[in-house]
Protein backbone atom coordinates (compact mmCIF):
# COMPACT_ATOMS: atom_id res chain seq x y z
CA UNK A 1 0.00 0.00 0.00
CA UNK A 2 1.43 3.02 -0.92
CA UNK A 3 1.61 5.61 1.88
CA UNK A 4 1.95 9.69 1.60
CA UNK A 5 3.78 12.33 3.35
CA UNK A 6 2.56 16.10 2.79
CA UNK A 7 3.60 19.40 3.25
CA UNK A 8 1.07 21.77 4.81
CA UNK A 9 1.12 25.19 4.40
CA UNK A 10 -0.38 28.16 2.57
CA UNK A 11 1.29 29.89 -0.88
CA UNK A 12 3.38 26.67 -1.66
CA UNK A 13 4.84 27.40 -5.11
CA UNK A 14 7.78 28.03 -4.04
CA UNK A 15 8.97 25.31 -2.54
CA UNK A 16 10.86 22.47 -3.40
CA UNK A 17 10.53 20.00 -0.07
CA UNK A 18 8.32 17.55 -2.52
CA UNK A 19 11.46 16.98 -5.35
CA UNK A 20 14.25 16.25 -2.91
CA UNK A 21 12.28 14.44 -0.66
CA UNK A 22 10.74 12.29 -3.08
CA UNK A 23 14.04 11.75 -4.68
CA UNK A 24 14.98 10.53 -1.03
CA UNK A 25 12.14 7.74 -0.68
CA UNK A 26 12.55 6.77 -4.07
CA UNK A 27 16.30 6.30 -4.10
CA UNK A 28 15.63 3.75 -1.18
CA UNK A 29 12.63 2.71 -2.89
CA UNK A 30 9.82 3.62 -0.43
CA UNK A 31 6.40 3.17 -1.87
CA UNK A 32 5.98 6.92 -0.67
CA UNK A 33 4.91 9.87 -2.39
CA UNK A 34 5.67 13.38 -1.03
CA UNK A 35 2.74 15.72 -2.14
CA UNK A 36 1.51 19.90 -1.67
CA UNK A 37 -1.65 20.19 0.55
CA UNK A 38 -2.45 23.39 0.21
CA UNK A 39 -3.97 24.69 3.68
CA UNK A 40 -6.15 27.80 4.17
CA UNK A 41 -5.69 28.80 7.88
CA UNK A 42 -9.85 27.49 8.58
CA UNK A 43 -8.96 24.42 6.80
CA UNK A 44 -5.87 23.50 9.15
CA UNK A 45 -8.10 21.11 11.40
CA UNK A 46 -9.57 18.73 9.02
CA UNK A 47 -6.05 18.70 7.33
CA UNK A 48 -4.05 17.49 10.43
CA UNK A 49 -6.83 14.73 11.11
CA UNK A 50 -6.82 13.36 7.59
CA UNK A 51 -3.20 12.35 8.61
CA UNK A 52 -4.86 9.91 10.67
CA UNK A 53 -6.03 7.74 7.92
CA UNK A 54 -4.11 4.45 7.21
CA UNK A 55 -1.97 5.76 4.34
CA UNK A 56 -0.59 8.50 5.89
CA UNK A 57 3.08 9.38 7.48
CA UNK A 58 3.02 12.31 8.65
CA UNK A 59 3.59 15.69 7.63
CA UNK A 60 6.17 18.79 7.02
CA UNK A 61 4.24 22.21 8.57
CA UNK A 62 5.51 25.53 7.14
CA UNK A 63 4.42 29.15 6.17
CA UNK A 64 1.73 30.24 8.38
CA UNK A 65 0.91 26.77 10.37
CA UNK A 66 3.94 26.42 11.89
CA UNK A 67 2.81 27.63 15.59
CA UNK A 68 -1.32 27.30 15.40
CA UNK A 69 -0.77 22.90 14.59
CA UNK A 70 0.56 22.44 17.95
CA UNK A 71 -2.93 22.09 19.88
CA UNK A 72 -4.05 20.26 16.96
CA UNK A 73 -1.43 17.11 17.74
CA UNK A 74 -1.63 14.57 20.19
CA UNK A 75 1.58 14.77 21.07
CA UNK A 76 4.45 17.43 20.87
CA UNK A 77 8.12 16.24 21.84
CA UNK A 78 9.75 18.67 24.06
CA UNK A 79 12.16 21.06 21.94
CA UNK A 80 9.47 21.71 19.93
CA UNK A 81 7.12 22.25 22.80
CA UNK A 82 9.86 24.84 24.15
CA UNK A 83 10.04 26.54 21.08
CA UNK A 84 6.61 26.76 20.12
CA UNK A 85 6.52 25.46 16.63
CA UNK A 86 6.36 22.36 14.88
CA UNK A 87 7.53 21.38 11.39
CA UNK A 88 7.27 17.60 11.35
CA UNK A 89 4.14 15.84 12.01
CA UNK A 90 4.90 11.59 12.63
CA UNK A 91 2.13 9.18 12.94
CA UNK A 92 3.11 6.78 15.84
CA UNK A 93 0.80 3.95 16.87
CA UNK A 94 -2.24 6.79 15.70
CA UNK A 95 -1.24 9.14 17.47
CA UNK A 96 -0.27 12.67 16.10
CA UNK A 97 2.82 13.96 17.09
CA UNK A 98 4.84 16.91 16.46
CA UNK A 99 8.40 17.96 16.23
CA UNK A 100 10.79 20.76 15.11
CA UNK A 101 13.58 20.27 12.86
CA UNK A 102 14.37 23.36 11.82
CA UNK A 103 16.44 24.42 14.97
CA UNK A 104 19.00 21.25 14.26
CA UNK A 105 18.66 21.91 10.39
CA UNK A 106 19.84 25.68 11.29
CA UNK A 107 22.73 24.57 13.49
CA UNK A 108 24.18 21.70 11.23
CA UNK A 109 24.12 24.54 8.31
CA UNK A 110 25.48 27.42 10.23
CA UNK A 111 28.21 25.76 11.70
CA UNK A 112 29.05 23.10 8.52
CA UNK A 113 28.47 25.30 5.80
CA UNK A 114 29.04 28.68 7.42
CA UNK A 115 32.05 27.68 9.44
CA UNK A 116 30.26 29.61 12.15
CA UNK A 117 30.19 29.03 16.39
CA UNK A 118 27.64 30.67 17.76
CA UNK A 119 28.90 29.93 21.53
CA UNK A 120 29.87 33.76 22.90
CA UNK A 121 29.20 35.82 19.39
CA UNK A 122 26.45 38.02 19.36
CA UNK A 123 23.47 37.30 16.96
CA UNK A 124 20.59 39.60 15.49
CA UNK A 125 17.33 37.90 14.47
CA UNK A 126 14.84 39.26 11.82
CA UNK A 127 11.33 38.13 12.28
CA UNK A 128 9.48 36.40 15.08
CA UNK A 129 7.33 33.70 13.81
CA UNK A 130 7.44 30.02 13.76
CA UNK A 131 11.35 29.62 11.75
CA UNK A 132 12.62 32.77 13.98
CA UNK A 133 11.78 30.63 17.09
CA UNK A 134 13.64 27.65 16.25
CA UNK A 135 16.64 29.69 15.16
CA UNK A 136 16.37 31.79 18.62
CA UNK A 137 16.20 28.80 20.74
CA UNK A 138 18.64 26.79 18.68
CA UNK A 139 21.54 29.56 19.13
CA UNK A 140 20.60 30.58 23.06
CA UNK A 141 20.93 26.53 23.31
CA UNK A 142 24.24 26.68 21.75
CA UNK A 143 25.57 29.59 23.79
CA UNK A 144 25.14 32.52 22.07
CA UNK A 145 26.64 35.79 24.38
CA UNK A 146 23.69 38.18 22.90
CA UNK A 147 20.24 37.85 20.95
CA UNK A 148 18.66 41.13 19.23
CA UNK A 149 15.20 40.15 17.79
CA UNK A 150 13.94 42.71 15.46
CA UNK A 151 10.65 42.42 14.21
CA UNK A 152 7.50 44.65 12.69
CA UNK A 153 5.55 43.79 15.75
CA UNK A 154 7.24 44.86 18.51
CA UNK A 155 4.77 42.82 20.99
CA UNK A 156 5.26 39.95 18.91
CA UNK A 157 9.13 39.87 19.23
CA UNK A 158 8.96 40.65 23.13
CA UNK A 159 6.91 37.77 23.41
CA UNK A 160 9.47 35.50 21.57
CA UNK A 161 12.36 37.29 24.19
CA UNK A 162 10.55 36.63 27.18
CA UNK A 163 10.11 32.81 25.85
CA UNK A 164 13.77 32.94 25.07
CA UNK A 165 14.61 34.09 28.52
CA UNK A 166 12.38 32.02 30.55
CA UNK A 167 13.58 28.70 28.32
CA UNK A 168 17.30 29.05 28.14
CA UNK A 169 19.85 26.62 28.95
CA UNK A 170 22.71 29.09 28.32
CA UNK A 171 21.52 31.12 30.77
CA UNK A 172 23.92 34.28 30.60
CA UNK A 173 23.03 34.48 26.81
CA UNK A 174 21.23 38.13 26.56
CA UNK A 175 17.85 38.41 24.94
CA UNK A 176 16.05 41.72 23.89
CA UNK A 177 13.58 42.58 21.24
CA UNK A 178 14.07 45.99 19.20
CA UNK A 179 11.93 48.07 17.22
CA UNK A 180 13.38 49.47 14.20
CA UNK A 181 13.51 52.81 15.61
CA UNK A 182 14.74 51.94 18.66
CA UNK A 183 18.36 53.92 18.48
CA UNK A 184 19.84 50.85 20.07
CA UNK A 185 19.23 49.15 16.90
CA UNK A 186 21.80 50.87 14.58
CA UNK A 187 24.40 49.50 17.21
CA UNK A 188 23.38 45.93 17.26
CA UNK A 189 23.92 45.70 13.67
CA UNK A 190 26.81 47.10 13.56
CA UNK A 191 28.46 45.34 16.74
CA UNK A 192 27.15 41.87 15.80
CA UNK A 193 28.55 38.66 14.54
CA UNK A 194 25.73 36.84 13.05
CA UNK A 195 23.08 38.71 11.14
CA UNK A 196 19.68 36.24 10.37
CA UNK A 197 16.60 37.05 8.64
CA UNK A 198 14.13 34.18 9.78
CA UNK A 199 11.35 36.20 7.41
CA UNK A 200 9.95 35.62 4.46
CA UNK A 201 10.38 38.51 2.54
CA UNK A 202 12.70 38.36 -0.50
CA UNK A 203 11.18 34.72 -1.10
CA UNK A 204 10.31 34.00 -4.61
CA UNK A 205 6.15 34.23 -5.81
CA UNK A 206 5.50 35.65 -2.51
CA UNK A 207 4.80 39.52 -1.94
CA UNK A 208 7.60 40.36 -0.95
CA UNK A 209 9.63 39.10 -4.05
CA UNK A 210 12.24 41.11 -5.01
CA UNK A 211 12.78 42.59 -1.52
CA UNK A 212 15.41 42.86 1.02
CA UNK A 213 14.58 43.19 4.72
CA UNK A 214 17.56 44.81 5.10
CA UNK A 215 18.79 48.14 2.95
CA UNK A 216 22.51 47.54 2.10
CA UNK A 217 23.95 50.57 4.17
CA UNK A 218 23.03 48.65 7.22
CA UNK A 219 24.26 45.17 6.36
CA UNK A 220 27.36 44.38 9.02
CA UNK A 221 30.44 44.08 6.67
CA UNK A 222 31.86 42.01 9.85
CA UNK A 223 28.95 39.94 10.11
CA UNK A 224 27.95 36.32 8.44
CA UNK A 225 24.87 36.96 6.95
CA UNK A 226 22.55 33.93 7.04
CA UNK A 227 19.05 34.30 5.00
CA UNK A 228 16.87 31.22 5.69
CA UNK A 229 14.92 32.11 2.47
CA UNK A 230 16.44 29.38 0.10
CA UNK A 231 14.32 30.41 -3.11
CA UNK A 232 15.51 32.19 -4.77
CA UNK A 233 18.79 30.65 -3.94
CA UNK A 234 20.45 34.59 -4.24
CA UNK A 235 18.28 36.46 -2.15
CA UNK A 236 17.94 40.02 -2.31
CA UNK A 237 19.83 40.01 0.96
CA UNK A 238 22.02 37.68 0.48
CA UNK A 239 22.91 39.74 -2.80
CA UNK A 240 23.05 42.71 -0.94
CA UNK A 241 25.04 41.36 2.00
CA UNK A 242 27.91 40.53 -0.94
CA UNK A 243 27.84 43.57 -2.00
CA UNK A 244 28.75 45.16 1.42
CA UNK A 245 31.55 42.88 1.78
CA UNK A 246 29.98 40.67 4.39
CA UNK A 247 29.94 36.69 4.29
CA UNK A 248 26.95 34.87 3.68
CA UNK A 249 24.81 31.61 3.50
CA UNK A 250 21.72 30.48 1.81
CA UNK A 251 18.70 29.05 3.62
CA UNK A 252 19.18 26.00 0.94
CA UNK A 253 21.22 23.51 3.75
CA UNK A 254 19.52 24.10 6.34
CA UNK A 255 16.23 23.20 4.25
CA UNK A 256 17.77 20.26 3.37
CA UNK A 257 19.04 18.93 7.37
CA UNK A 258 15.96 20.20 8.51
CA UNK A 259 13.94 18.02 5.80
CA UNK A 260 16.72 14.81 6.67
CA UNK A 261 15.51 14.47 10.52
CA UNK A 262 12.02 15.01 8.55
CA UNK A 263 12.24 11.94 6.17
CA UNK A 264 14.07 10.22 9.39
CA UNK A 265 11.49 10.36 11.30
CA UNK A 266 8.74 9.16 8.92
CA UNK A 267 11.27 6.38 7.86
CA UNK A 268 13.21 5.01 10.64
CA UNK A 269 16.34 5.00 7.53
CA UNK A 270 19.07 7.23 7.18
CA UNK A 271 17.92 10.12 4.62
CA UNK A 272 20.62 10.07 1.87
CA UNK A 273 21.39 13.67 2.31
CA UNK A 274 23.80 13.72 -0.77
CA UNK A 275 20.71 12.67 -2.75
CA UNK A 276 18.47 15.05 -1.63
CA UNK A 277 20.97 18.06 -1.75
CA UNK A 278 22.04 17.33 -5.59
CA UNK A 279 18.21 17.72 -6.86
CA UNK A 280 17.08 20.42 -4.22
CA UNK A 281 20.16 22.09 -6.12
CA UNK A 282 18.78 21.62 -9.44
CA UNK A 283 15.37 22.32 -8.67
CA UNK A 284 16.61 25.66 -7.86
CA UNK A 285 18.41 26.39 -11.04
CA UNK A 286 14.94 25.93 -13.40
Amino acid sequence: MTKFVGLIGNKLKHSISPQFQQAAFDYLGLDIRYEVWETAKDELPNVVEGLRDASRLGANVTIPHKEAVLPLLDKVDQLARRIGAVNTIVKKDGKLVGYNTDASGFIRALEEDGGFVPRGKRGVLIGAGGAARAVGFALVDAGARSLIILNRSIERGRELAWDLKWNLKASDTEVIALSWKDGRTLTALSECDLLVNCTSVGMKDSASEGRSPLVIGLIPKRALVYDVVYNPLETPLIAAAKKAGARTLCGLPMLVYQGAVSFELWTGKAAPIDIMMRVAKRALSK
